[in-house]
């Protein structure tokens, strides 16, 4: 069942996709449990209902209680999903069915509450997130030990951490906030008649939770919360309004985040200074060189969940990198802005003081003008996965490098006792440093103490005397011992520092250098499935994981782009998804949002998924498979940067294919006024003519001469072969811009095809002369001869209407090695230079020779046909006077298609 609700029909996901207007949050807003919150919402939804507005319940919690069951069933609910977990089967909202039905507004109880695993979200807020971005209203309850900035409070008040929170940007987005509030009398009283709790637990519950004092402190925070609620909506208000008044003046909080237990409280106070003072909140965190350690693991970790609290409680979260931790905190403290720092209280003792200030002195006697507020938080405690393991036993793998110190160890022993009469003991006490370091730089840290300590024992043992026993005559030699395992110790920790100092620098400039490289080669790249190959390819590279690109196709539905697998280290087309994986990367498309693995929402899928978002619109997913080895910050980092790059990379793409549309469509404007005007003029005179010489024709009153009846007959036939000339260059036109242009070819005699268009030519006009320059020795062409007649048609028809009447037409041929050159030469003005390459577009007319009629399809015909043909058409002037158009052709010499 938990698979079903993993695998929503993606088609229909996509199908569901809307620019609908986010819906309105209404949060009834409590101090505990028991003071009427769902009641209080169920009363205002059957107000709504009865108004007419479709109300729904998403999931109601009625705990037993009669008076709020009679009003639940009063509204229509959606049925909860069943979830299989731990075998058990178990229920939990069904967002699905809720988007499905898109009511006007849904009623989800328990904001705070945390979803079964196998759901879409990890928490419920996220399932209410997700309706409002639908367009959907949300009626929704929560306690204010609820609210993540306040769960350090909330645990100082009652003693009880309370796991289940709310980031505060969720009550701050809300439209309304309700606050349901009863005295703590009453409260109690309901408590003992059985109304909030069973009477088994309300004994226990009055004993610790419920006591007057808590109810009273958390009571009180309800109403400060819900006062600086409405001041904030009262000042919003008087600025929309203008009205004057006492602003306040705007800052900056900035807190410090480090790998410390109690950051997190840190965190949540600089939260409420920022709420408190109306100013933006920045959380940063610092790497310097001097930490005596290096970070491990579980520090890492907790940096970066503190980093996501921060985000959470809206915080605009920076890492740096540097040397001097005060100097660089300064540094981005004035470079941002800040105006207060939130540090915690330094955890050195009187005698560490009074050797070194502390880091709060230091930040303190720098700041200047920077406030800086100190924290004094307890150590909090950490939350611990109920799923226990077994550890698995040590493999041999890992004492490798104790062997190997141990074996090192045993060389230099061997070499110092070997040596035992030419050195002193301070020259074997040297050596024994060498596996001591080098152990350091291949193994790390704790390999090297080890090896310390064996060192220590094994020169003792052999070089000290006594020989051969760990007694020691000269007391000296124990201070000697300390000092070599006090450097050693030092070389360890340093050398191991620097080492995985190293491998992340190295790691860092490995993804620059990637990043660099992979924009560089997308700077100027319009092809979609080049940027969506290269992506994958540098990610996975880098990081070494699997990675995937999806891209929406014509009709919305996301196909694969583009595929890494990291085991065979190439780009894969049999890249396997299968529909769970395909759904959540179709949720993560549609809501803009990351999911998958690692996140809180759809966390049980294989793979990271994050939309490739710039501005407004989403042109895919990228996905990285994360598997057992969870995201560290740095991958994430170069993981959002990766995927902002593909974004605007495939926006541009986008820009580009539109540009280029539009330009099609001005293009295609153009043309078709062109062929408007053109057709027009062209059909329109050889019309008139036929209908004048027609009507003249058909009149009954007059009786024509033979002659005159003739040439009138003669004019309509001219008139008829002109409009016949225009349809048939349409027609050609048409038939190469459509591709259905194919060609016969067969044996064609050059002399044969330019007495054949000349006899076509002269029929219609007598007004020239033909000169033909034909050598013999011509050799046949392997052609089509029709469209090659057509060609030299349109070249003599072109050559006598730009020349003057009874001056000759040249057609001259010669033979150039494999190829035919023949010519058309008139005796006409020229052709100007900027117009002899344009004279072969459609429609394009010289303006010096607008007077001439035609189309401008012509000799655009005839380059089609050349070109079909494999060869050339070029336009010159002759040095004798007069234009020249000439056309190369290949001589076919094996009898095949040219």
């Amino acid at each position: 069942m938990a698979e079903e609700r993993l695998r929503p029909d993606p088609d229909e996901l996509l199908g569901s996709i809307k620019k609908a207007a986010r819906g309105k949050l209404t949060v009834f807003l409590g101090a505990v449990a028991g003071v009427g919150k769902t009641y209080k919402m169920l009363e205002a939804a059957h107000e709504r209902k009865a108004d007419g507005v479709r109300v729904l319940t998403g999931w109601i919690e009625t705990h037993g209680r009669p008076e709020t069951e009679r009003l639940a069933a009063g509204i229509p609910g959606i049925p909860p999903g069943e979830l299989l977990y731990r075998d058990r089967v178990m229920l939990e909202m069904d967002i699905d069915a809720v988007l499905q039905q898109q009511p006007e507004l849904v009623l989800v109880d328990e904001l705070a509450h945390t979803n079964i695993p196998g759901s879409r979200h990890v928490r419920r807020y996220q399932d209410v997130e997700e309706l409002l971005a639908a367009g959907i209203h949300v009626y929704t309850t929560v306690n204010i030990q609820h609210m993540e900035s306040l769960n350090d409070v909330v645990a100082q008040i009652t003693g009880v951490i309370v796991r289940e929170t709310v980031p505060d940007y969720v009550l701050a987005q809300a439209d309304n906030i309700q606050l349901i509030d009863i005295p703590p009398e009453e409260l109690i009283k309901r408590l003992q008649e059985g109304k909030v709790y069973r009477q088994g637990q309300v004994q226990q519950a009055l004993k610790n939770f419920f006591r007057l004092g808590n109810i009273n402190a958390l009571r009180e925070l309800a109403l400060r919360f819900t006062a600086s609620r409405v001041d904030r909506d009262l000042n919003e208000y008087m600025r929309q309004k203008q009205i004057a008044g006492p602003w306040p003046a705007a800052g900056r909080i900035m807190v410090c985040v480090s790998p410390s237990p109690f950051s997190a409280q840190l965190i949540r106070a600089a939260h409420r200074f920022a709420s408190g003072l109306h100013a933006e909140f920045l959380a940063v965190h610092i790497e310097t060189a001097q930490r005596r350690f290096p970070l491990g693991d579980k520090e890492r970790d907790r940096i970066a969940r503190n980093m996501r609290l921060a985000e959470e409680l809206g915080a605009r979260t920076l890492m740096v990198v540097g040397n001097d931790l005060v100097k660089e905190i300064l540094e981005v403290a004035r470079t941002h802005n800040v105006t207060a720092i939130v540090v915690g209280k330094s955890g050195n003792t009187h005698l560490q003081d009074l050797f070194r200030k502390s880091f709060v002195d230091r930040l303190i006697r720098a700041s200047g003008g920077i406030h800086v507020y100190v924290v004094q938080g307890a150590v909090e405690e950490e939350k611990r996965p109920e799923i226990k393991t077994v550890l698995p036993a040590t493999s041999f793998a890992g004492m490798i490098p104790f062997a190997g110190g141990l074996a090192m160890t045993a060389l230099v022993t061997l070499a110092g006792w070997l040596g035992r009469d030419h050195w002193e003991l301070v020259n074997v006490a040297l050596l024994y440093l060498l596996p001591v370091l080098l152990s350091a730089v291949w193994w790390g840290r704790w390999p090297s103490y080890f090896t310390a300590v064996i060192s220590v024992a094994c020169f003792d043992y052999l070089f000290v005397p006594p020989l051969f026993t760990f007694s020691v005559y000269d007391f000296r030699f124990v201070w000697s011992f300390a000092i070599f395992l006090l450097v050693s110790f030092l070389i360890g920790g340093r050398t191991e520092w620097l080492r995985r100092e190293a491998k992340a620098a190295q790691l860092r400039e490995r993804g620059i250098r990637a990043l660099y490289k992979f924009s560089r080669e997308i700077a100027a790249v319009i092809d979609l499935e080049f940027i969506c190959r290269e992506l994958v390819r540098h990610a996975g590279e880098t990081i070494g994981r699997d990675t995937l690109v999806l891209c929406p196709d014509k009709s919305g539905k996301l196909y694969l782009a583009g595929s890494y697998d990291s085991s065979r280290f190439a780009l894969v087309e049999d890249f396997s998804l299968s529909d769970a994986e395909y759904a959540v990367a179709v949720w993560s498309y549609k809501n803009q949002r990351v999911a998958g693995c690692s996140t809180e929402t759809l966390p049980g899928a294989e793979n990271l998924y994050v939309p490739l978002t710039a501005g407004e619109s989403v042109g895919g997913v990228f996905g990285v498979r994360i598997g057992a080895q969870p995201v560290t910050p740095e991958e994430k980092r170069l993981i959002d940067a990766w995927s902002g790059l593909a974004a605007m990379a495939i926006e541009r793409v986008t820009l580009a294919r539109q540009a280029q549309q539009a330009a099609l469509v001005v293009e295609s404007d153009r043309l078709r006024m062109a062929l408007f005007n053109s057709v027009s003029h062209e059909l329109r005179t050889p019309l008139a003519t036929i209908t004048g010489a027609v009507s003249t024709l058909l009149d009954p009153d007059i009786q024509y001469p033979e002659e005159l009846r003739t040439e009138l007959l003669e004019t309509i036939l001219y008139g008829a072969a002109r409009m016949e000339r225009v349809v048939n260059n349409l027609l050609d036109t048409a038939r190469q811009e459509s591709g259905m242009l194919q060609l016969k070819t067969d044996w064609c005699d050059i002399e044969d095809m330019v007495g054949s268009a000349w006899r076509r030519i002269s029929e219609r006009k007598q007004t020239h002369t033909l000169i033909t320059k034909l050598p013999e020795t011509l050799p046949l062409l392997r052609a089509d001869c029709v469209l090659l007649e057509q060609v030299l048609i349109n070249l003599l028809d072109n050559a006598i209407k730009y020349s003057p009447q009874g001056s000759p037409i040249t057609v001259s041929a010669a033979q150039d090695g494999s190829q035919v050159v023949l010519s058309v030469r008139d005796e006409g003005p020229g052709i100007g230079l900027e117009d002899r390459e344009r004279i072969f577009e459609k429609f394009y007319r010289a303006p010096q020779v607008r007077k001439v009629s035609g189309t401008g399809l012509g000799l655009s015909i005839c380059k089609g046909i050349v070109e079909a043909h494999k060869g050339v058409i070029w336009a010159e002037n002759h040095p004798d006077g007069g234009a020249q158009i000439s056309i190369r052709l290949p001589v076919s010499t094996d009898g095949t298609n040219p």
